[in-house]
């Protein structure tokens, strides 16, 4: 056990001299001389504790009528939640509603949604309902078709007896709002979630895309807001007036939100709102799922890390969605990779979430329950160590959105690879937050950019002024094609053929000085795109494009001859470099996984930034994810500050993904660790093993060795 340190009680009653009373003071336990957590005030809002741990019991109707709210609050206490988001109204109300376009559930018990509420308080946990506006019953759409989803072929998106919304008409502006008034008269709620916001243009239930909405209500609406233009029927980002559409969609979907949030704050500013968008919300909700191939074993990693540094004044809570697919609800997914998420979601800065289908009581699939109650104490545990973290990272990520599919996913999820593998800090924005954040953007040393296609102006700008002053920038395959200028200004490049299929053609790495890793290695296959740039008014062109050979048998290949065109292009500015590789190499890596592709981002960016290997240096396993953070103590006196108690670094153990399957990790022994601090460390400990970690500290940098590494592990550097 971790010995009983009296320096940890001088630090920190230091802090306690203007807490007030009511609140509850942390103390130090002998035991483990750890920080345990406190109360939070009434004059902070509860939500930017960011300490959730969050249980979503997704109801059927029929669990209405056996749902047991005394079983329900003893299994969220028994499972450490401090949250529960359970079901209230929109697709049909679990409560007695007077309203006459609220369809009741027909199992409702009349005092149900009330008992669950008042049990929860009763055992300090808070309570956010649940409203899902994007479907209504039938029985409204006889009453008002004309509220309802047309496609251009005139169907309607329907699931058994419920009707897809048109986010425009009366139905979502106007009884939306009496739906959720009516309810926080009824009951003291926490806060209100709103599912599946926005526009409709599939049944994502059954996977059919059905096209742009065509009511009237949207065709009015659309037509006033751009001037007169008729709605679009096909989403073609190379038309200007679906251009103008996409905008549209932005203004009107804010809009529906920033309303709601006048209603709701008017009602209580302490009710929280939480959704998937970021403007006028004060949760952004994302979701970790498992539905598409490859499997995508940093999910939580990445829908945290991008929504909190992309929206650094919201805190983010990162469900882990049980089920395997809509079509397979009832079916969890492993142990394992439910284990990798919700340690992320720790290591990232969120708190816990998970979303399950219908209560615990006789669930079809109990595997995870072990997990959740194994993960959530030991964030009820350690919770002040958790939720109050500030990044170390001098590496930037752009990500192509904060849902990125497709090749752009594919590209961005490569390059996220590399740099977990390579264990290098990186930070992630999302690409429409780079004006917004362009002071933020300037402290990193090398901004990567994969597949960012297009920026508008302003982030272009803020863009071309951030490399000006110091940092490098490194863009991969069609980044920035649709501004040939800048391409031309930042990168020195201009597009001889964008889409160019590059199989069986090699990449030469023969500069050694700079592809240090290719010492034995003349040629590098290639597979995907393949872009052909004119590097003319770049300063340095590295990897020689050569032709494919002739094919067939051994005895006729070969002929593989220069094109006269480079897979790199660098162009130097005053301060800095802007390497450009107009390559799928994200793509390529993360789909087939050689080494070789990775090797060349890592040795671009050891050329341009040599240092990026000073913050972090270990002899960890690659598939063990590392993800240091300066944090300060999660408490209520530390709110708002910038000091730090010091860093923990966090340990994911993802040895057990094999590429399809989740397995239980191997154990990892004497990982060796060499961190560059700012301090001289006074204790280093184990979350996990609970005891000191032996370690040496010279010329600004710690070492020390964790001995054995189960699936995870918090080793706290304190101050």
């Amino acid at each position: 056990m971790i010995q009983f340190d009296s320096r940890n009680i001088f630090r920190y009653t230091s802090r306690l001299v203007f807490i007030t009373l009511s609140w509850i003071f942390f103390a130090v336990n002998p035991l483990q001389g750890q920080v345990e957590a406190t109360n939070w005030p009434d004059s902070i809002p509860w939500w930017k504790a960011n300490n959730l741990r969050v249980i979503q019991t997704n109801l059927p109707a029929y669990e209405a009528a056996t749902l047991d709210p005394d079983s329900l609050v003893a299994d969220l206490i028994h499972f450490s939640a401090n949250t529960l988001i359970i079901n209230a109204g929109g697709i049909m109300a679990f409560y007695p509603t007077k309203l006459e376009y609220q369809y009741t559930n027909p199992y409702m018990k009349e005092n149900m949604l009330g008992d669950v509420i008042s049990k929860c308080h009763e055992n300090g946990i808070r309570v956010i309902v649940r409203f899902d506006f994007s479907r209504a019953h039938k029985s409204v759409f006889e009453k008002h078709p004309d509220w309802f989803y047309l496609s251009s072929e005139g169907e309607r998106i329907t699931n058994e007896d419920l009707y897809t919304v048109s986010i425009n008409a009366p139905y979502e502006q106007e009884q939306l709002f009496n739906i959720v008034e009516e309810v926080i008269d009824l009951y003291p709620i926490d806060g209100v979630f709103i599912n599946m916001p926005g526009y409709q243009t599939r049944n994502p239930y059954i996977g059919k895309y059905y096209g742009i909405d065509q009511n009237p209500y949207d065709k009015k609406r659309f037509a006033e807001y751009s001037g007169g233009m008729v709605l679009p029927t096909v989403e073609d980002r190379n038309d200007p007036v679906f251009r103008k559409y996409e905008e549209f969609k932005t203004h009107t979907a804010d809009d529906i939100i920033r309303r709601l949030n006048l209603l709701v704050k008017s009602k209580n500013e302490h009710i929280a709102i939480c959704t998937y968008s970021e403007n006028n919300v004060d949760i952004i909700r994302h979701e970790s799922q498992t539905n598409t191939l490859p499997y995508w074993p940093y999910n939580a990693t990445d829908n945290v890390n991008n929504t909190r540094h992309s929206f650094p004044d919201h805190i983010v809570s990162n469900a882990s969605i049980q089920q395997i697919s809509f079509q397979s609800r009832y079916n969890a997914i492993e142990p394992e990779e439910v284990t990798i998420r919700l340690y992320e979601n720790i290591a990232n800065g969120s708190g816990l979430d998970m979303s399950m289908m219908g209560d615990f009581r006789d669930y079809e699939d109990e595997r995870n329950y072990g997990v959740f109650e194994r993960i959530y104490a030991h964030h009820k545990k350690f919770e002040p160590y958790f939720g109050n973290y500030t990044s170390p990272a001098q590496v930037a990520v752009i990500a192509p959105g904060a849902w990125p599919s497709g090749e752009s996913a594919q590209e961005y999820r490569g390059i996220q690879l590399m740099l977990k593998e390579a264990h290098i800090q990186y930070d992630i924005i999302e690409y429409r937050q780079i004006a917004h954040l362009e002071n933020s953007l300037g402290k990193y040393k090398v901004i990567i950019l994969p597949e960012i296609v297009r920026l508008d102006s302003a982030s272009l700008e803020a863009l071309q002024r951030i490399a000006s002053k110091g940092t490098h920038l490194i863009a991969t395959n069609r980044s920035l094609s649709d501004h040939p200028e800048a391409l031309h200004d930042l990168f020195g490049a201009k597009i001889s053929e964008l889409n160019h299929d590059g199989a069986g053609f090699y990449l030469q790495p023969e500069n050694k000085n700079l592809f240090t890793r290719f010492e034995k290695q003349q040629l590098l296959f290639w597979k995907f795109n393949l872009g052909l740039y004119d590097f003319g008014a770049a300063d340095e062109n590295y990897l020689p494009i050569l032709t494919p050979g002739i094919p067939g048998p051994p005895e006729i290949i070969g002929g593989h001859e220069p094109t006269d065109f480079y897979a790199v292009g660098i162009k130097q500015h005053a301060n800095s470099k802007a390497v450009l590789m107009p390559i799928n190499l994200g793509k390529l890596y993360f789909l087939h996984g050689y080494e070789q592709h990775k090797n060349i981002l890592l040795d671009i960016i050891d050329y341009v930034f040599p240092e990026v290997d000073d913050l972090i240096q270990t002899d960890s396993h690659e598939r063990v994810e590392v993800i240091l953070q300066n944090f300060a103590l999660n408490l209520p006196e530390n709110y708002g500050k910038e000091y730090t108690d010091g860093m923990i670094l966090h340990l994911v153990n993802i040895t057990g993904f094999s590429g399809n399957t989740y397995f239980n990790p191997l154990p990892v022994y004497g990982i060796g660790f060499n961190v560059k601090t700012d301090f001289q460390p006074t204790r280093i400990w184990s979350m996990v093993q609970e005891k000191d970690v032996t370690f040496s500290y010279q010329n600004g940098r710690v070492i020390f060795e964790v001995e054995k590494l189960g699936d995870f592990d918090g080793i706290v550097i304190e101050r």
